[in-house]
């Protein structure tokens, strides 16, 4: 039976039906692999940004006064968009995985996974301030 509320216990069903913990080693080696995908998960996103820097060029002039007009981008910024793209999916798919591992309202599943984030931001993207401003604004990019 699934929980409704948080609760604490070494017992606990995490994504699918085989992934079950009943030992303390178990639940522990579960709250690692959370942990570890909380980081991943951080790393990834500092990685997308990156690549989305990539794309980032000043436009031309005509492309200022014509901005539907703007020519596609060929060769090695189609790849790098790809790249974006398959880097969003996957990021995407680990965010909404650690969402339904938090839904297993394990308190320790909780805690696991927003330490994972928060040391992730830390390690990965603590500096993405500035690098923010630049994605927010493509045009602003130098």
């Amino acid at each position: 039976m699934m929980h409704m509320t948080f609760y604490w216990s070494k017992e606990v069903t995490l994504l699918i039906n085989s992934w079950r913990t009943n030992s303390w080693l178990s639940y522990s080696l579960s709250l690692l692999a959370c942990f570890i995908v909380s980081i991943f998960y951080q790393y990834l996103e500092n990685y997308r940004i990156r690549l989305k820097l990539l794309l980032c060029r000043k436009p031309s002039p005509s492309e200022i006064e014509a901005p539907l007009l703007r020519s596609k981008v060929a060769g090695k910024f189609q790849a790098v968009r790809f790249a974006a793209a398959l880097f969003y999916g996957v990021n995407s798919a680990i965010g909404y995985l650690l969402m339904l591992a938090i839904m297993s309202f394990n308190g320790g599943v909780f805690v696991a996974i927003v330490l994972g984030l928060a040391i992730g931001y830390l390690v990965f993207r603590s500096d993405d301030e500035d690098v923010s401003v630049s994605v927010e604004n493509p045009c602003a990019c130098a």
